[in-house]
């Protein structure tokens, strides 16, 4: 079909676009690209047609026809941006299924070069008074514009200015190409698409699947368009709806949730599935429009119970705040198969696992398989909370944040937006109004970000700004602060030196709020990494306390952890797991606790050698809580108190010193209470270099060993064994 004939079919209504069609979303280039590939007599592929009528013409857009005065209504099922494209630019109007609001990208801005045959959107110093230059679509009108009209404006302009005119062509030769290049351009109406059609036999169903499997076959409709198109087919309200929720909630929450997004919390809605395309459940044959209108009534009430939480408890002032809104599905799919309630303890367990899962980029890859995962694990387990962050445990390795996460992190990293949660938290002001910071549910871009060091200082004081790693120190997430708009522009280019004594005076209490060292040394330009140093300590310790402040909320009315850590008790030990019933205290004393301190730090280090684990201090080798309060009492031996904080330190100077400092960021210590007594838990990541032990003989010399697990067992390798076991596990 010609495209003069296809265009006039659009006018007329007899060739109409379904509702379960998306909106038109290419983009401008998009549309200048296709102009082209038709310009130069590419191929632009062929379209796909449904020949409809009676029962089976779906819902239209805007509902322009009357279907029941029309007989057979051909409905485009592939190849809509290119119509819409071709008659907008063609015809200069809006085609009669859409209205101008549905039209993001206006391509009819786009102007052809009549002389050179070139394409490009309207630029006011390049193409104003300028005869060559002639909008797309007045040249399809040729009372509008001809090669004659243009070669005498050509003329009575190089009358009066000769040094413009164009001395390759004689005025025989111009007037040629012009009129070559308009007739290639008009001649693309003529253009013949082939038309591919689904008979009219078809069911509306069946329709559809054959638009699903052509957009599958290429890139032009994402995984959730597609569902939505199925969705739409069934229930033609269904995109206006989801848009109208859409904008309520931009509007009214700041929460900017796309089409995408809501799509698949109604595949979940529906199948207890996050995926679209493996997802064996989302058979469109069993579900009716009711099916579909009941599963969105209950996501956008689950959605309406979920964000007011967000915003109130967990500090999501809005999803500006949220490194990812994948995080709201499984908790939308705990909502819906539990009443749409969480309990108070679920609560803040859900709200611990969103934080670290957006901490640890638990959708940044995967991530189809891991949505679904953890929508599997929140609406099917008996300890959702428990087995959701061991996901992102075996995904990251740990769940504590260490000062080396910070480093060379820059504002786009999901921590700076964690930050920004626990400085509201913390309830921090700004240093000049003393207003909170967090006084506003959209608040983000009412508050802005603020370099400690100025840029502007720190470039002059030796760092490159075209140096990658430079530009990383000056940008890095320790060195931004949250204050006013008003607050930062008084503050931009003044030394820390200057005005954070000027803060601390008058809010004596906010640079603590905002994890600000409070040491004047270190607000000098010349000792700035340190500054970042000594901050993004303070920073960690923060946010570990923020979470696990959720966490013991969320234990406060939930006995998962300790059933988890007896879970893992009862298995006893193996190549990850270790018990050791103390970690000082033995009956002979003396020599005995160094003997006893070392075999603790072997454990350690041959997990770090391996596959990472967990070492309990308090618990006997046949799994007896134990606990720790005999190791406790050694320490007074060493002028220390006898209690929790002291044991902790104790082991972590002893981690120091057996391993070094570079191995301390791969290991947690915690203090767990199982059955009533305090035990020690000392989690291992993998380690990814080779980790030796310094340790003393029996004589009291210096040696250096090398430990590995095996066989739910710590053994010693020799330095031959040794080199052919490194070059197995670390190299490869």
């Amino acid at each position: 079909m010609q495209i003069l004939n296809l265009l006039a079919g659009v006018q007329s209504f007899s060739i109409v676009l379904p509702e379960f069609q998306r909106e038109y979303v290419w983009s401008k280039d998009d549309a200048k690209q296709l102009i082209i590939s038709l310009f130069n007599e590419y191929p632009t592929g062929s379209l796909l047609f449904w020949d409809a009528n009676g029962e089976n013409i779906p819902e239209l857009k805007r509902k322009n026809v009357d279907t029941q005065q029309l007989g057979t209504l051909q409905v485009i099922l592939d190849g809509q941006q290119r119509i819409t494209t071709l008659y907008m630019l063609m015809k200069g109007e809006i085609p009669p299924y859409y209205i101008e609001g549905d039209i993001t990208n206006d391509p009819r801005n786009l102007y052809f070069n009549t002389m050179t045959g070139e394409f490009q959107y309207f630029m006011k110093t390049k193409m104003e008074g300028n005869p060559f230059w002639q909008k797309v679509t007045d040249c399809f009108d040729v009372s509008k514009v001809n090669a004659v009209t243009i070669f005498n404006e050509y003329k009575e302009k190089y009358a009066d200015n000769p040094e413009e005119k164009i001395d390759a062509f004689d005025d025989n030769a111009l007037l040629q190409k012009v009129n070559n290049n308009l007739v290639n351009l008009q001649r693309i109406q003529y253009y013949d698409y082939h038309i591919q059609t689904v008979p009219s036999k078809a069911t509306i169903d069946q329709a559809i699947d054959v638009f699903d499997k052509v957009n599958s076959q290429g890139t032009k409709l994402t995984d959730a368009e597609l569902v939505l198109t199925h969705i739409t087919g069934k229930w033609p309200q269904a995109r206006q709806n989801i848009k109208n929720k859409q904008h309520e909630f931009k509007e009214n929450v700041d929460y900017d949730l796309n089409l995408d997004f809501f799509t698949r919390t109604i595949v979940v809605a529906l199948t207890g599935s996050a995926h679209f395309k493996k997802n064996a459940k989302l058979d469109y044959n069993l579900y009716t429009k009711e099916d579909y209108i009941e599963a969105w009534k209950r996501v956008t009430r689950s959605l309406d119970y979920l964000i007011p939480i967000l915003q109130t408890e967990g500090l999501i002032s809005s999803s500006n705040d949220m490194a990812t809104p994948f995080v709201l599905i499984p908790m939308v799919g705990y909502l819906l198969k539990n009443n749409i309630r969480f309990s108070e303890s679920r609560k803040f367990g859900f709200l611990y696992w969103m934080h670290l899962a957006m901490i640890g980029g638990r959708y940044s890859g995967q991530t189809e398989a891991r949505l679904d995962r953890d929508v599997f694990l929140a609406t099917s387990s008996e300890k959702p909370i428990i087995e959701l962050v061991n996901e992102i445990k075996d995904m990251r390795g740990r769940i504590e944040i260490s000062a080396n996460d910070l480093e060379g992190r820059i504002a786009g990293h999901p921590l700076y937006r964690t930050l920004y949660t626990v400085t509201k938290f913390n309830q921090a002001k700004d240093w000049a109004n003393g207003s909170p910071i967090g006084n506003t549910m959209s608040d983000f871009y009412d508050i802005q970000s603020h370099h400690i060091f100025p840029q502007s200082m720190l470039y002059k004081s030796g760092y490159d700004w075209q140096n990658h790693l430079h530009k990383k120190l000056v940008n890095e997430i320790a060195n931004r602060a949250f204050i006013t708009r008003d607050t930062n522009y008084k503050f931009s280019d003044r030394s820390p030196e200057d005005y954070l004594p000027l803060v601390q005076e008058q809010y004596p209490k906010e640079l603590k709020k905002q994890f600000i060292p409070e040491n004047p040394e270190l607000w000098k330009t010349e000792n700035y990494e340190r500054f970042l140093s000594e901050r993004r300590k303070l920073i960690a310790n923060g946010m570990n306390d923020y979470l696990d402040l959720l966490y013991q909320k969320y234990l406060g009315k939930d006995t998962e952890k300790e059933s988890s850590w007896m879970d893992i008790i009862n298995g006893g030990e193996n190549d990850y797991v270790e018990f050791k019933q103390s970690l000082r205290w033995s009956e002979e004393g003396g020599d005995n606790l160094k003997l006893s301190e070392a075999i603790a730090l072997k454990n350690i280090a041959a997990f770090l050698n391996s596959n990472g684990g967990k070492l309990f201090i308090g618990v006997s080798d046949d799994g007896e809580i134990k606990g720790i309060e005999e190791d406790c009492q050694t320490l007074n031996s060493k002028g220390m108190k006898q209690d929790n904080d002291s044991f902790r330190l104790h082991l972590d100077n002893l981690i120091r010193n057996y391993l070094g400092d570079i191995y301390h960021t791969y290991i947690s210590i915690k203090i767990e209470a199982i059955t009533g007594k305090d035990v020690c838990l000392v989690e291992v990541n993998p380690s990814d270099s080779p980790v030796i032990l310094n340790n003393r003989d029996k004589s009291g010399n210096p040696v250096q060993e090398f430990y590995i697990r095996r066989s739910a067992s710590t053994i010693a390798l020799s330095p031959a064994d040794m080199l052919d076991y490194n070059t197995h596990h670390f190299q490869n």
